[in-house]
């Protein structure tokens, strides 16, 4: 029995639930817009009961308002989300730009349709009633109408749902999208080129490539926005026209997710060739940097937007967001700091790749720098990994950035040496050193510096005038293979560590007496050809670099 009574109660809820919808409620904004909808219905089709919606009008007018307004949701594939709609009578918008009681239905996609508080009731907002007119001819241009009357009966017939013109319609619209997207394609690529020619006069084929890639999704994009405009003439229906449009929503993200990852990987080409023509390598290593770093945030803010497309508010997301990258902040506080360092790195440039540093205890050449940190190649080979965050605070002694690099030796020659050969072997040195490309001319010293356990001393105190430790390397190299030559055609030997024993006294034995040039003008011609054969190996290696 009590089962029984229980029946016929929640059946009387029933009766009176469904005969309150069927009434004309505007006390809340979802009501009012329930109204509007309900009585456009096939089922329930009373248009003088969604007229009462409108704000301000009666009437034959009200109803063609109400009919239109219902074309214009429907056209644009807007489904109302009824569970989202306040039921609240005295609900104020905050995301509106007016004050008071108003609430907009589609706030990002259609603005301009509201529904605003009149004493006690909620109606359409006055200014929506007054952009009815031109939303719907906006949406449904005169070609809707003309194609609507000039259609036979037979091609109204409906399959699943689906008149058969509407299918032609389909056909049609995807046939001109392909003739359409293959022309229009190649006439982007052209315009494409034309602008890379403006900003580089030199041609890339993997600029080529990632123009004529990007050309396609940009010409997408506008065949979606074409079919965006078409599509409501077809008046497929609300729910079709809902999964369409929100399928054209997902592509047009997609596609500028493509596009501004092309042009990142444009962007960075273009950037790319530039650092190859600068001399510092440091903005080389900035190159894939970057890449990943822009490369990540279009793909975040992409994501965001897709979220929001499939029904999580924009809020939501943002806030969900905020509260994941402060924890993650949190989490990960040295990494924070590292890419902080990292940065302060590449504004203040205190090194370039291929620098002989000295960072505390650290020394060595900079082969890379990372995003978290930067690696060290030691004398010995070994690797030093060193935190950006440490080496963006630490004393920097950039040993690679000298104007030149001091060179001070001496040159040990046997004490036999006739005297006027020394000051030849001098001033041919200075001639070398004045004749080479890379030793600053106005810094330098050459001269005969003493006596030494076995050996004359000559010093040589130089500067070399280049950019790393390979130049210099070379640079020494050439020097010392000049000197090596100048002295082989004076006769003169380099001494080393030795003890004479004077045997000149002893019994028909004879001193030991070294061959020394004497033909001034031949070692003059000899000296002049080293000089020469040093200038024309040096040329040659800075052209080969």
């Amino acid at each position: 029995m009590k089962r029984i009574i229980s029946y016929i109660f929640l059946f009387c809820i029933g009766i009176s639930f469904a005969q309150n919808k069927n009434k004309v409620d505007l006390s809340n904004p979802n009501t009012t817009i329930y109204t509007h909808l309900f009585f456009l219905q096939k089922g329930s089709y009373k248009p003088e009961n969604a007229a009462k919606t409108i704000y301000g009008l009666k009437g034959k007018e009200a109803i063609d308002k109400a009919i239109k307004l219902k074309k214009i949701l429907d056209g644009k594939g807007l489904k109302i989300d009824f569970t989202k709609v306040p039921n609240n009578a005295v609900f104020s918008d905050t995301l509106a730009y007016k004050i008071g009681n108003y609430y907009m239905l589609f706030p990002v996609r259609m603005p301009e349709i509201a529904v605003e508080k009149y004493g006690d009731k909620w109606l359409y907002s006055r200014e929506t009633i007054a952009k009815i007119d031109d939303l719907y001819k906006e949406i449904f241009p005169w070609q809707t109408e003309w194609l609507q009357n000039s259609i036979p009966k037979y091609g109204k017939n409906k399959l699943f749902g689906i008149q058969l013109w509407q299918y032609l319609g389909l056909v049609g619209l995807l046939l001109f999208g392909f003739v359409f997207f293959y022309i229009f394609k190649r006439v982007l690529f052209f315009i494409l080129r034309k602008i890379q020619f403006l900003i580089t006069d030199k041609s890339s084929k993997k600029i080529t490539i990632t123009l004529r890639r990007l050309a396609r999704p940009i010409a997408l994009l506008i065949l979606i926005y074409l079919f965006k405009k078409v599509i409501p003439s077809l008046q497929l229906g609300l729910d079709i026209n809902t999964f369409l449009f929100l399928t054209f929503s997902i592509a047009r993200v997609v596609f500028w997710i493509y596009i501004f990852l092309k042009i990142v990987k444009l962007i960075m080409a273009i950037y790319k060739e530039h650092t190859h023509r600068t001399h510092a390598k440091l903005d080389d290593q900035l190159v894939p940097i970057l890449t990943h770093f822009l490369t990540g945030i279009v793909i975040f803010l992409g994501i965001l937007k897709l979220l929001t497309l499939v029904g999580i508010p924009a809020t939501s997301v943002l806030a969900g967001a905020s509260i994941g990258g402060l924890a993650l902040a949190l989490a990960s506080q040295d990494t924070v700091k590292n890419l902080i360092g990292t940065f302060m790195i590449f504004l203040d440039k205190p090194f370039h790749i291929g620098d002989w540093i000295e960072a505390g205890e650290v020394k060595g050449t900079v082969e890379e720098v990372g995003f978290r940190s930067s690696r060290i190649r030691a004398a010995d080979t070994s690797i030093y990994q060193i935190p950006n965050s440490t080496l963006s605070e630490i004393v920097v002694n950039n040993i690679g950035l000298r104007l030149f690099r001091r060179y001070k030796t001496e040159l040990g020659i046997r004490y036999d040496t006739p005297p006027e050969l020394i000051e030849i072997f001098v001033n041919g040195l200075r001639d070398l050193i004045k004749a080479h490309p890379h030793i600053k001319k106005d810094m330098f010293d050459v001269a005969f510096n003493g006596f030494g356990d076995s050996a004359l001393k000559i010093i040589l105190n130089i500067h070399f005038v280049v950019d790393s430790w390979s130049m210099e390397l070379q640079a020494k190299h050439n020097l010392h293979l000049s000197i090596v030559k100048l002295a082989k055609i004076l006769g003169i030997e380099f001494a080393f560590p030795s003890t004479t024993l004077m045997i000149e006294q002893f019994p028909e034995k004879k001193n030991f007496t070294m061959s020394y040039a004497s033909d001034t003008e031949k070692i003059k011609d000899d000296i002049q050809k080293i000089i020469k054969e040093l200038i024309e190996t040096v040329k040659a290696e800075t052209k080969n670099e």
